[in-house]
């Protein structure tokens, strides 16, 4: 049942049973083939079927609920059981929100010298994303804001405080106010972005309005607009501490407090050896920002 499991939670994810049989590697025959008879053992009929997949039925969603947990817990005794042979080892998928990727390493390396056989796949994903494939099972854990938004069904360990500083051309004049940076030509992060968001808010509670002339996703299209001169961007101080700004730049600190950026992870006991020893990593990291 485990296999036919991890086959239903494919095909949730991919909405389609071509993607999702090209994705596990089988014919869409053998998938379905497999749904069928995970629909016929468990005397429930779990997908909405037509000229093409419809959807998950009510019972298809708790299906999915159970298959996560199960799986997940099958996944992570077969780790346990490979870790007591070899230590901790194998490749550990960790979903970085764009802000926190400067300071990364703060956490990944430690993790990486105490654990010589492991690896890790370090992929750029955005709140929403991290919380969700972290509960699909797709990412073993993240690192994202832990004080802005719900976080679901995952646990938290706090990292880091996030401050936010206004870039862009001209001296060091120290602290700026946030309705001071409004009144600038502003190239932002996309509102899809909860960095964006968060910006957004303290904007508002300043009594002004974020309307950026520029919106990205990339960081570096960022400050590539700001080295012209032509525009501003209000981005977390870890981001202007890790990128080299281009020449004439400068970072002025933003009034007000910051928010609180950790590393998240399933709700699951025992966890998996990657993630508990990354966890482990983590607490070391915060005990050295207390």
């Amino acid at each position: 049942m485990i296999d036919k499991l991890s086959m239903f939670m494919v095909l949730a994810r991919e909405e389609h049973f071509g993607r999702a049989a090209e994705a596990l590697g089988i014919t869409q025959p053998t998938l379905s083939s497999a749904i069928k008879a995970l629909e016929e053992q468990l005397g429930v009929q779990l997908v909405r079927r037509g000229s093409r997949f419809q959807g998950l039925t009510p019972e298809g969603e708790r299906v999915l609920d159970w298959a996560r947990r199960i799986v997940g817990d099958a996944r992570a005794m077969q780790a346990e059981m490979e870790a007591s042979r070899k230590g901790v080892s194998g490749l550990l998928r960790i979903g970085v929100i764009p802000t926190a990727m400067p300071r990364i390493a703060e956490l990944t390396g430690p993790f990486l010298r105490r654990h010589p056989n492991a690896r890790v796949s370090i992929l750029s994903r955005s709140s929403d994303e991290i919380r969700e494939q972290i509960e699909a099972l797709e990412l073993d854990a993240g690192v994202t804001y832990l004080d802005s938004e719900p976080l679901g069904r995952v646990q938290s360990l706090p990292i880091y405080r996030e401050t936010y500083c206004l870039v862009a051309r001209g001296e060091d004049l120290g602290p700026v106010g946030w309705a001071e940076a409004a009144r600038l030509p502003l190239c932002l992060l996309t509102p899809d972005m909860q960095n964006r968001r968060i910006v957004t808010r303290h904007l508002l509670a300043a009594g002004a309005e974020a309307m950026p002339r520029v919106e990205s996703t990339s960081m570096l299209a960022i400050l590539s607009h700001v080295a012209t001169g032509d525009w501003a961007a209000i981005l977390p101080r870890g981001v202007a501490r890790g990128l080299p700004l281009p020449y004439g730049v400068t970072a002025r600190d933003l009034t007000g407090e910051g928010h609180m950026v950790g590393l998240i992870t399933a709700r699951r006991e025992p966890h998996p050896p990657l993630v508990e020893a990354l966890l482990k990593s983590a607490g070391l990291i915060e005990a050295s920002y207390q």
